[in-house]
């Protein structure tokens, strides 16, 4: 039978190799590798010209605020960033929408919006709060891939949890086959050292560093990692900003402890003399660390020990950042990351660090489908898998400006950014999705993804 695309003449990356080749689709899914330049008819051909070919990404951690926020971002403008960005499947979380997805009725409403708007193929996370315990089985049996928690305020209305519900919500995750991934920081310490910076008069971009120092993450990580262990429960920490942190969760994976860890783009390429420089764009939670942190995060990333890394694209209104620019207290802390997540580590993790791009793959694609349940349908360029890809110029220096973001809100922390390394092509379920800087995917095109195990 004809196939419908041929991708060839390139560098065809998997979690396990890079080699010359090529991959055949047939119906929106993987047919074949091809090692080589074979001539094989295809209703579209596309000539990688030694260009590299990667499955398409998963970004585990986006914030799409829809419904009730979409001014903020919703599923058509933050997919499409998603399409310009490589990543072919999101995993939206469930706060900043109003209300947030806690509950049946508000999920299946969320259901609706992404069903309407979404370019790429996207997953959604559930909430764990305060009163919602006896929610969580229709969440999970309504579609949600994983429960999200809160230790500290999350600045929004998704209500922080504290231990007795950490406890019972991993039990409870356990039963149902599913998740609970955590911010986790000390909602006290931080709660206390912030008052006390603020009755000091101080308004400046480290006073949100020093209001949030790497114990009061640290301690919240060591608590949700006792949890984990004494439940049984699976438990995945959210955008982890310390090495030492991951090296925790690492050790207790040793003990046989559930647990995976994420990271972030801003965490390894921005520290806190970038937040000074570029102010309120670059606040987030945990806040940005020293360089001598960024780099010890990049050891960690290197040496396997990061499970995925994710962009926690959390965008706003830009005068909910710029009035920030006198009182660090009044910034959204949030930092759009969505479009950049893949040039941000082709740069500096493949070009400067020595990433390899089949690690990075891991960390990107496949590591993500296996944590929530998408694995092998995405992630992975098995035979049989959607034909989810992207297509990189890892050679190609550009400087990000703001008409090239396809946000609501076009600004970011990375913008003014020199990358090496472009998205080229993004193609979802074997169509084309993104090419040259264009979005050709409709709305409505993307598709809900469930846990399949």
């Amino acid at each position: 039978m004809l196939a419908d695309l041929y991708v060839r003449n390139g560098q065809i990356v998997t979690e396990q190799a890079v080699f010359y080749g090529g991959v055949v689709v047939k119906a929106g899914k993987i047919a074949q590798l091809v090692q080589g330049n074979p001539e094989l008819a295809a209703q579209e051909v596309i000539d990688l010209a030694g260009k590299s070919l990667l499955p398409g990404l998963i970004d585990a951690h986006v914030h799409f605020s829809e419904p009730g926020r979409a001014h903020w971002e919703g599923f058509r403008t933050g997919t499409m960033a998603a399409a310009a960005g490589g990543i072919t499947t999101v995993i939206e979380m469930p706060l900043n929408a109003s209300p947030p997805t806690i509950d049946a009725e508000n999920l299946h409403a969320k259901q609706a919006a992404a069903a309407q708007e979404s370019v790429v193929d996207y997953a959604l996370w559930g909430g764990l709060v305060t009163n919602n315990l006896d929610k969580l089985d229709e969440l999970h049996h309504g579609g949600v891939v994983a429960l999200k928690a809160f230790l500290s305020s999350s600045g929004s209305d998704f209500v922080r949890i504290d231990d007795d519900l950490l406890y019972a919500g991993l039990l409870q995750a356990r039963e149902l086959g599913t998740l609970v991934g955590v911010h986790a920081e000390n909602e006290w310490v931080t709660r206390y050292l912030m008052e006390k910076l603020q009755a000091l008069g101080r308004k400046d971009t480290a006073a949100w560093g020093e209001a949030r120092p790497p114990a009061t993450e640290l301690e919240a990580i060591q608590r949700v990692l006792f949890w984990a262990k004494e439940t049984g429960g699976q438990l995945h920490i959210v955008h982890v900003s310390l090495a030492a942190g991951i090296q925790m969760a690492a050790l207790a994976k040793q003990a046989g402890v559930n647990v995976t860890v994420e990271t972030c783009p801003h965490y390894l390429l921005f520290d806190e003399q970038d937040f000074a420089r570029i102010g309120p764009m670059a606040k987030c939670a945990p806040p940005l660390r020293a360089r001598a942190e960024v780099e010890a995060l990049w050891q960690a990333v290197l040496h396997n020990q990061v499970d995925l890394i994710a962009s926690d694209h959390s965008p706003c209104l830009l005068e909910e950042k710029t009035r920030g620019n006198d009182d660090v207290w009044l910034a959204w802390g949030g930092i759009s990351g969505l479009q950049t997540l893949l040039p941000a580590l082709l740069t500096e993790g493949v070009q400067r660090r020595g990433l390899t791009l089949p690690a990075l793959t891991r960390m990107t694609a496949a590591n993500p489908a296996r944590i929530f349940g998408l694995y092998p349908q995405k992630g992975t360029l098995l035979p049989g898998a959607d034909a989810d890809l992207v297509i990189i110029d890892p050679h190609k220096t550009w400087v990000l400006t703001t008409d090239q973001l396809f946000y609501k809100n076009p600004h970011s922390a990375f913008v003014g950014y020199e990358f090496m390394g472009r998205v080229e092509q993004t193609i979802v379920r074997g169509v084309t999705v993104f090419r040259d800087g264009e979005i050709q995917g409709q709305p409505g095109f993307g598709q809900l993804q469930v846990r399949g195990v």
